[in-house]
């Protein structure tokens, strides 16, 4: 462990605060792990997790996956372990996964990335994961959203807390990460990837942003966040009338399998439906029937066949095929090619 203890500085007092405000709900002797890439933003919260835990009742430690998409991945992860044990984090576990070509480069490591920390939180009994996104990041998701057409969910950004996975620091910019960790003499591993324009939120980051700062003034960053923060509370609210709703709009059939394969929707009930609610019923019906997640362009195609229905023939999206049958709306799994828009 560190024997010298470091000045406070403002960095470090506004990461603190941050995890020790996330944490306050956590019972005493609870396991609380970091999701630790080396990086500024989560070495930062490693460092404040190390400081909080001990005076909260809380068992800390910190889980680094190693995903070998780079020459000397391991070495990163080694000397990343090296500095949370020396934080005074207990256990420091290193995950070496495997990562499948499936989804596309992002996708396929974040898939491989949240099921090692999934496993390793299951492993140890940690009620909490820490991620290390800032309010940058929820910035940048945002204006992702934007780029691609998303509703309001998507707007709304990552959540504070998400079931075990919990992010401290929201509302911390990341030059406060950087800082925090000059401050407390930790060595940051900036990533080769963060420089890699070929990845949109790279572009985002250093080519949009500065953009905007410069043309619109400081405070963009701030903005995106609120706007996120906002339109959460939003979807919050339609995302508890929906639930309240689909009981009575919709009957799943089981198959054979006695999974559900089929289901029907009952026109005249979604008929009366406002179009944000009628596509939040449309959206869930697919994750929770079919494990499918729809766009918003095809979510927009079933819709037409409730709000603007001349005799349609059946409509193709990924997994499911959707058929208006008399009073009723019949989506069943379907491995077609899905309708063009």
């Amino acid at each position: 462990m560190m024997t010298e203890r470091p000045r406070l500085t403002p960095a470090m007092a506004d990461v603190r605060r941050a995890v020790r405000e996330n944490l306050s709900d956590l019972s005493p002797d609870a396991v609380v792990l970091v999701a630790l890439s080396g990086g500024p933003d989560s070495l930062a919260l490693a460092a404040g997790l190390a400081f909080e835990a001990p005076r909260a009742g809380l068992l800390a430690g910190a889980v680094i996956v190693d995903h070998g998409l780079q020459e000397g991945s391991d070495v990163v992860a080694d000397n990343t372990a090296e500095q949370a044990r020396a934080l005074g984090l207990d256990p420091v576990v290193i995950r070496r996964v495997k990562v499948v070509a499936a989804s596309g480069p992002e996708a396929d490591a974040r898939s491989a990335r949240y099921d090692a920390l999934h496993t390793v939180a299951s492993e140890l009994g940690a009620v909490a994961v820490l991620l290390g996104h800032t309010l940058d990041d929820q910035a940048e998701t945002v204006l992702l959203g934007l780029t691609r057409g998303s509703g309001a969910t998507s707007l709304a950004g990552m959540s504070e807390v998400n079931g075990i996975y919990r992010r401290p620091l929201l509302s911390i910019r990341r030059t406060e990460t950087v800082a925090a960790c000059e401050d407390q003499g930790l060595i940051a591993w900036n990533d080769p990837h963060n420089q890699d324009s070929s990845y949109t939120r790279v572009r985002i980051r250093h080519e949009v942003m500065p953009v905007l700062e410069h043309q619109l003034g400081p405070g963009v960053a701030e903005a995106l966040a609120r706007t996120a923060e906002q339109l959460k509370q939003d979807a919050e609210v339609l995302d508890t009338l929906v639930a309240e709703i689909m009981p009575t709009v919709m009957i799943p059939l089981l198959g054979e399998t006695g999974q559900p394969q089929r289901a029907t929707l009952e026109i005249s009930s979604l008929e009366s439906l406002p179009a944000a609610l009628l596509n939040r019923v449309i959206r869930r019906s697919a994750l929770d029937v079919f494990r499918v997640s729809l766009s918003a362009v095809h979510t927009n195609s079933i819709a037409r066949l409730v709000t603007d229905w001349h005799g349609q023939g059946e409509l193709h999206v990924p997994g499911i095929r959707v058929e208006r049958q008399g009073a009723q709306l019949v989506l069943t799994a379907s491995s077609s090619t899905p309708t063009e828009a």
